[in-house]
């Protein structure tokens, strides 16, 4: 495995902490939409699947393209990746709240979605290497980050909008350009990335390996949280009649990621000690039942936040065993299997979630939303059948 070929500026224990902030920054801007959408839609006179496509937009372009700029790190330099994704992403999708035509607004999305997908398998990468023996909890860790973002972002820009209104917005942009600019100067260059193989979208070999079946879960399960994480807005304020603003439409999303985020962690710890595998697969098998009851309760009471938490904890829980799963699997291709765990899975949910716009509009957010949730169960069957049958190096 490649290492630093330089004492970096920050200690070792300061690059961690770096990289984990850059992702929670970059994560609570994509994370923004999702809360932003009500508001969107009152704005714009927007129809569900019209609100399905800019999710769909920044999904494609935050994560689908995931695996080819894993590639180009892996050729080019992840330091300087990283650093350019996160600038590229919180510069433009700081703009979305203000965005003066949905042309506009699905420009925006279009073009900083590809910053975030420039900045996550160069993090994930150098995040691993400075795991070291750890890189289970390391990857766990790092995704926490990234949920914590996500949890924070909607508090944020909604807390902005009930205040000082969403003019002021553009400013998020500033600890973006603050954090760019540190990976630069902090990270250590790692050499050896020239030796990866060659670029591509998506490597053939890849995609008909193991990697591409755990990919495969990964969607299923990536689907269920992004219908949770987008329609849920939607639901609370048509089905239950919240206001676009409301604090519980952002505290239902932040405690859904940041649980979230715990679960990775949890997950990342455990596997030190039992396998992969029936953490992966217990892990979607418990969302499913958790998911569902949130739809059952009162919003805003207890039990709905705690049904919420458990949502959150258990459906992300898989997100980085099945990410360094894949990396062990094609360790000649770590960039872009990252990229395909963790950007393109998200990505192609996010695009599936146009098909999920139209259920909301011909069948009902619920009955939509339901069927999104059961695809955990194909997810956890295919999880179990590849880890049980792949065990070692698969992919040089």
């Amino acid at each position: 495995m490649p290492a630093p070929a330089r004492r970096p500026l920050l200690a070792s224990a300061g690059i961690p902490l770096l990289l984990i902030a850059v992702h929670a920054t970059n994560d609570a801007f994509s994370a923004m939409l999702a809360a932003l959408l009500p508001t969107l839609q009152a704005r714009f006179d927007l129809s569900e699947a019209m609100l399905a496509v800019f999710v769909a937009t920044l999904s494609f372009s935050s994560a689908v393209t995931q695996p080819l700029f894993g590639g180009v790190a892996d050729r080019v330099g992840r330091r300087a990746m990283a650093a350019i994704g996160i600038v590229t992403s919180t510069a433009l999708l700081s703009l979305v709240a203000v965005a003066p035509s949905p042309v506009a607004l699905f420009l925006l999305l279009l073009v900083g979605g590809l910053g975030s997908a420039a900045f996550h398998p160069a993090g994930t990468s150098l995040m691993r290497i400075m795991g070291e023996r750890f890189k289970e909890l390391a990857v766990a860790v790092f995704s926490s980050g990234g949920t914590l973002g996500m949890a924070f972002g909607p508090v944020v820009i909604l807390l902005i909008a009930r205040t000082v209104g969403l003019r002021f917005s553009p400013l998020l942009m500033i600890p973006g350009l603050v954090l760019g600019a540190l990976l630069l100067v902090a990270l250590p260059k790692v050499h050896g990335v020239k030796q990866a193989r060659r670029i591509s979208f998506l490597d053939p070999k890849l995609v008909m390996s193991p990697v591409g079946a755990l990919s495969l879960a990964g969607i299923l399960r990536s689907l269920a949280f992004v219908s949770f994480n987008n329609a849920m807005p939607l639901w609370l304020a048509q089905a239950r009649g919240f206001a676009p603003d409301a604090p519980v439409i952002s505290w239902t999303l932040a405690a859904f990621a940041l649980s979230g985020g715990l679960g990775g962690i949890m997950a990342g710890a455990l596997s030190t000690r039992m396998p992969r595998r029936p953490l992966i697969v217990g892990a979607m098998l418990v969302a499913l039942p958790a998911m569902l009851s949130v739809l059952a309760v009162t919003p805003g009471s207890l039990v709905y936040y705690l049904l919420v938490i458990v949502s959150g904890a258990s459906a992300n829980a898989a997100v980085p065993l099945l990410i360094v799963s894949a990396q062990d699997m094609a360790p000649g291709s770590m960039g872009a299997a990252t990229g395909m765990l963790m950007g393109f899975t998200w990505g192609t949910a996010g695009v599936l979630y146009l098909g999920e716009g139209l259920l909301q509009q011909a069948l009902g957010l619920t009955p939509a939303m339901v069927i999104a949730f059961l695809g955990l169960v194909p997810a956890a069957v295919l999880a179990s059948v590849v880890l049980a049958r792949h065990r070692e190096v698969v992919v040089a």
